[in-house]
Order: C-alpha cells, then sequence, then structure tokens
C-alpha cells in the first residue's frame, strides 16, 4: 500500500545564487530535497533503482497544485531496460508525499507479438508529464521501448511517440497509447521520449521528436505541432528536420520559448547543440554550445533540459571539467546557468550546481514550472557505473542511495509566464 503521508526525506540545502546585474535577471536560491530512496518505498538493494524521473502539475483552483512524479524503474543488469511507471504524488508542494504507486495496468509493459520465436513486450519508457493549460489535463509524453529478454532494447524496433492523460478524480493515468504519424513521414522509428514540449496559448502542442530512416543509424530532429482536446494528441504540422549525420546524430531534443523566440537543445555522441527559431518549427543553422568565453560547454552524449523565467532563460546540463572524470560521461553533477540568447553561449560567471555528485550519474531528469515562484528539476540518482563497477553497490564510498531528487528553484520574482513553458 502506498504511504499517504511519507514525509520528505530531504537535505534542505539552500544554495544561494546572487545575480550579477539584478536588473536582468531573477537572483533564486535551491532547496534540494529527496522525494524518495530506493524502490517502492524499501531501501536500495542494488538490483533496480528509479531511472527517467520527471514532474507535472495539476492546477486545483483555491488550493496549492498537485505535483505528480512520474518515474521508471530500472534493471541494473541490462541497460537501460525499464518497467511500469511508478508515481510519487504530493499535494502540499512537496511538505509529504504519497507513493510509490504502480501503474502497472495503464502505464505497464504490453505483449508485442513475437521476435525470432521469442515473445516481446513493449514499454512506454522516457516518459515526461507536463500541464497543459488549455485543456486543463496533465498530459504526459514519451516513447515505446520493445524488449525480449530484458538485457537491452530490441534494435531496429519499431519505436513510435506515446502519451496518456492521467485522471486528477482518480489519482491514475489513462492506458497509454500512440500518436499516429503521418504516412511516409519521419521515417522507421519516432519517438519523443525525454523531450521537452511547449504549450501554446491557442491551445497546440510543439513536441520535439527525433526519428530515423529505415537502416540508419542517425537520429534527425523534427518539432512537430499537435492538436490536443483533453484526450486525443493529433498532428497538425511537421516542422524542419535537424540532421548532423554523425556517429548517432541528434536525438533527444528539446524546446523552450523565450521572449517569443524558441530554443532548441539537442544531443550529440561528442557535443551539444542549439537552434533558434522564430515559430518553434523552422530553425536556423546548428551552433555548438559554448561558454560566453569560447571554450566548450563540454557536454556531450546526455541530455539538457531547459530552465524557463519570463526575465532570463537558462540552461541545465552536465559537462566535463567539474572533478568528475570518475563519473560515466560525465553525468554529474547537475548544472545550471543563464543562456546569453543573443550569442547562443553560456554565461560562465552564473553556473550553479543543482545537484551535487555522490558516485552516481544524472542526466536523465525533467523541468516543472510549479507555480510562478518555484521551479523545480526532477533528477535520480542512476545506480549504474562504466563496466568496472557497472552496479553501485549499497552503502558505496561515494553515498549514492538511489535518491529521487527535487532540486527546487525558488525565484525572488515571479515568474510571469510559468504556466505555459
Amino acid at each position: 500500500m502506498p504511504n499517504r503521508c511519507l514525509p520528505i526525506l530531504t537535505a534542505a540545502i539552500l544554495i544561494i545564487a546572487a545575480p550579477l546585474q539584478a536588473q536582468q535577471r531573477p537572483a533564486y536560491r535551491i532547496q534540494l530535497d529527496t522525494i524518495t530512496k530506493g524502490l517502492e518505498g524499501k531501501p536500495y538493494d542494488g538490483k533496480k533503482c528509479y531511472t527517467q524521473a520527471r514532474a507535472g502539475i495539476v492546477l486545483r483552483e483555491g488550493r496549492e497544485p498537485r505535483i505528480v512524479v512520474t518515474m521508471s524503474p530500472l534493471l541494473l543488469t541490462g541497460s537501460d531496460v525499464y518497467y511500469e511507471l511508478h508515481e510519487m504524488r504530493s499535494d502540499d508542494l512537496g511538505k509529504t508525499w504519497t507513493g510509490p504507486i504502480k501503474h502497472l495496468d495503464t502505464l505497464g509493459r504490453r505483449p508485442g507479438g513475437m521476435l525470432n520465436g521469442k515473445p516481446v513486450e513493449v514499454a512506454c519508457g522516457d516518459f515526461w508529464p507536463k500541464w497543459h493549460a488549455t485543456s486543463g489535463k496533465l498530459l504526459g509524453t514519451g516513447h515505446t521501448v520493445a524488449y525480449v529478454d530484458d538485457k537491452a532494447p530490441v534494435k531496429n524496433r519499431l519505436i513510435a511517440p506515446t502519451y496518456s492523460v492521467y485522471d486528477a478524480d482518480k489519482g491514475t493515468w489513462l492506458p497509454w497509447t500512440t500518436l499516429e504519424l503521418p504516412e511516409g513521414k519521419l521515417g522507421q522509428a519516432c519517438g519523443a521520449g525525454c523531450c521537452q514540449r511547449v504549450d501554446l496559448a491557442d491551445g497546440s502542442i510543439l513536441l520535439p521528436v527525433y526519428h530515423r530512416e529505415k537502416d540508419s543509424p542517425f537520429a534527425r530532429s523534427t518539432v512537430l505541432r499537435c492538436g490536443f482536446d483533453g484526450k486525443t494528441l493529433k498532428v497538425l504540422e511537421i516542422g524542419d528536420t535537424l540532421k548532423r549525420d554523425f556517429k548517432r546524430g541528434l536525438p533527444e531534443p528539446s524546446l523552450a520559448v523565450f521572449k517569443g523566440t524558441y530554443y532548441l537543445t539537442l544531443r550529440e555522441e561528442e557535443a551539444a547543440y542549439v537552434a533558434v527559431s522564430k515559430d518553434g518549427l523552422h530553425f536556423g543553422e546548428l551552433k555548438k554550445w559554448t561558454f560566453d568565453d569560447g571554450a566548450d560547454l563540454g557536454s556531450y552524449n546526455t541530455q539538457a533540459h531547459w530552465v524557463t523565467h519570463s526575465d532570463a532563460l537558462y540552461l541545465t546540463y552536465t559537462r566535463k571539467g567539474a572533478n568528475n572524470d570518475h563519473i560515466f560521461r560525465h553525468r554529474a553533477p547537475l548544472f545550471i546557468a543563464e543562456v546569453d540568447t543573443q550569442k547562443l553561449q553560456v554565461k560562465r560567471a552564473t553556473e550553479r550546481i543543482l545537484i551535487p555528485e555522490k558516485g552516481a550519474r544524472y542526466g536523465n531528469f525533467g523541468v516543472c514550472n510549479v507555480s510562478e515562484r518555484e521551479t523545480w528539476v526532477v533528477e535520480t540518482e542512476w545506480m549504474q557505473r562504466p563496466p568496472a563497477e557497472f552496479v553501485i553497490p549499497v552503502n558505496n564510498k561515494w553515498g549514492a542511495e538511489a535518491r529521487v531528487y527535487a532540486a527546487r528553484i525558488i525565484w525572488d520574482r515571479p515568474n510571469l509566464s510559468w504556466n505555459r513553458n
């Protein structure tokens, strides 16, 4: 049974982030909370942990928003082996939590036919819940992941964008379904996993996706303009294709809008890139992320996402060069810094640590504007390391405990666009 008033397991770490130019960006402080740790309310056992934790909200008239955090259990002896989505929920801005709650029937694996005489199971993975203001619904998006033997996802298996709608009255999710794509478009494999979307004032949704042509190793990114009526997500328009046919290409794009301009950050094997658009669909040239002194940002082969405030735009990321060579792909600590939106560079002097490094990797996280005063970055301690120490042991020397973190960015000035971006 879920714990109905689970107290926060919090470190209550407060970090003051003083602005260099207060008139240009808001000051903020960071409060680091632990929502839960281990798995299913039990201590970490070295076999599974939570990954892909992200938060969404449900607005409630006259009350604080409900905060819903979805998480995927991960099998530590496999590679990207996920199971049914679990949920933590809070109705008092994180003072107490209910959960973890399994959504096996609606957000669990499903039969996916046969492959080489073995049954295939299909999961809804890389899920990201986000409030859709026009419909008054919490809408989560992700993509399908197919498994045969729980060692790794099936290679070259059809991948499709998925979505599910939260039933706030019942405290559950509707069964996940796939987004119908225009025939002959977006190749054989297309997913919206780990992609940060933008909802427009007219209710339409700009949903970044990445896709591959048949037998191609290269991921290419596109933004879809979709309609959503509170039940069904439908593609209305397909934007430009952004490509860099190098190693694995450009997967896991994330989109933000700031002062009428759209910014897309993209993962690449050896670096991270950004592109700009006036309409969120058609983008200019790719630019490698750098600091404002011209040095490479040092983020590579992992996700980056946006924190948007009406007064400033921020990037959240991991990178090299932080005394973190012992971390897989340098995916810890997790940083935040302001973006120079004219030069498309990260302002080095504004960089802060959102979540400190404790031996586990980060990098599969989400951002949620909880209110005009708070933005949350939710992350998990992913308890795998490079092959020499593939599974982080219980009571390890670094201090990782399979935590699910909420790094609460508490703004000094209200975020006037919080319920859209």
